[in-house]
């Protein structure tokens, strides 16, 4: 599908961002491994998020669609069902990572896991070795691919150094955990998100963080809380703050939105650039602290005048989801912006670095990958033209946000790639124009 976005005189309004797309995955397979039913409200009603639902069902899961949430009667921890069929996870690159950390402690069954085109481009070597080391057993199609089977076993313990910050490495290293036998700690090269943590420390597991090391110990149960509710996608709201920024005299406001301190490397880069972002952001806990809630935040933003930057490594891993929008923001700013040690964004939806060099290029911009980022060298405006999402959805929306700010609009191919997260995006453009 095409549309062609009309640059905008203005953003203004206020809106609700959708359900966190990561907190609405981990409520769903956690409430999975409960005993006890659980009550989601704001569940994410997107394609990648469905897919999940699926899954657990597939597994034994009972999913009830209710008038003020989903109602998820898991299995418990141990009880997942081998499916007739394999379980298909559409474009859900976050299900395909985490699940196999719960499917690994079920000794004795055998789940095979398969994806769309882009998930079998994406590799699975990285939760494949610490749930080898762990006693599982992966088999994958040329070793590191999608479809591939995980063959649950009676799991041990092990001390596991990641080599890449990955919060869907560690989620799927640390439900694994829940069924060794002895403890497990996670050692990161940096921070990642931590809602799998806070989902955990609810569920009343041991779990402990000193620095970068996360412990944690087996359980015989998960005692969610009867109710989960899902904050709104600080992602998706990228993409809303970014079309305010640029956009001459506009003015929004996001309500009641996450602010999770892992979540908030975008708002912290773009007010490094000069953009006019008011909201009260989580600050990392002291060690030895989890926070069992995820908090939430209005954010106020207006349009002005940016500036470059260099994004170094180790900022990567907060922001991940939402650098291609820091390249887009580069091309109003005046100057040499460089994003550096994102290597992480070749293993995305699409090679996620040379997605955003051809899009901007296509529209006028000057801009060039690297191994592992990218440098914009920004003339202060957007020209326009034609972008294909090719599948992907923050490239699509990435687009949609560009022929707002642009001189000359956006023709945006394959922009109902925005509903894998983000279903009503056009919609909400629409409404705040």
């Amino acid at each position: 599908m095409k549309c062609f976005i009309e640059p905008a005189e203005r953003i203004k309004g206020r809106l609700t961002a959708p359900a966190d797309k990561s907190v609405s995955h981990r409520a769903a397979i956690f409430a999975a491994m409960a005993d006890e039913p659980v009550l989601i409200t704001n569940y994410l009603q997107a394609d990648d998020t469905l897919s999940t639902l699926a899954a657990i069902e597939q597994l034994g899961a009972l999913v009830e669609r209710r008038s003020e949430g989903l109602m998820i009667r898991g299995v418990g921890l141990r009880n997942a069902q081998p499916p007739a069929r394999p379980i298909d996870v559409g474009n859900a690159g976050t299900l395909i990572r985490i699940l196999p950390g719960w499917l690994a402690g079920q000794d004795g069954s055998s789940f095979e896991l398969d994806g769309d085109e882009s998930i079998r481009r994406r590799p699975i070597d990285r939760i494949a070795e610490p749930l080898r080391l762990m006693g599982a057993g992966v088999e994958a199609s040329e070793g590191r691919f999608a479809p591939f089977t995980v063959a649950g076993a009676r799991l041990q313990g092990i001390d596991y150094a990641m080599p890449v910050a990955s919060a869907q490495v560690k989620s799927c290293v640390a439900l694994a955990a829940l069924c060794a036998e002895g403890s497990t700690t996670i050692t990161e090269p940096g921070a990642s998100r931590d809602h799998s943590e806070r989902l955990l420390a609810q569920a009343g597991v041991k779990i402990s963080r000193q620095g970068n090391q996360l412990t944690i110990w087996p359980t015989d149960e998960l005692t969610l809380p009867e109710r989960i509710a899902i904050p709104s996608d600080p992602s998706s709201a990228a993409f809303l703050i970014t079309a305010a920024v640029l956009v001459p005299s506009s003015r929004l406001l996001i309500e009641d939105c996450s602010v999770n301190w892992t979540r908030s490397g975008f708002i912290e880069i773009a007010r490094r650039m000069g953009a006019v972002i008011i909201t009260d952001l989580e600050q990392q806990p002291e060690d030895g602290v989890i926070p069992q809630h995820e908090p939430l935040s209005d954010i106020d933003v207006t349009a002005g005048p940016l500036k470059p930057t260099t994004v170094s490594p180790h900022e990567v891993p907060l922001a991940v989801d939402e650098l291609p929008l820091v390249a887009l923001l580069a091309c109003f700013a005046e100057g040499e912006t460089r994003i550096e040690g994102a290597g992480e964004l070749r293993l995305k939806e699409s090679d996620r670095i040379a997605a955003v060099v051809a899009a901007l290029s296509a529209l006028g911009a000057q801009v060039e990958a690297t191994e592992d980022g990218v440098i914009v060298n920004g003339h202060g405006s957007l020209r326009g033209g034609q972008v294909d999402a090719a599948g992907d959805h923050r490239i699509a929306m990435l687009a949609v946000v560009a022929g707002l700010a642009s001189q000359e609009g956006v023709e945006v191919v394959g922009v109902e790639a925005a509903s894998i997260s983000y279903p009503t995006f056009l919609e909400d453009i629409a409404a705040l124009r």
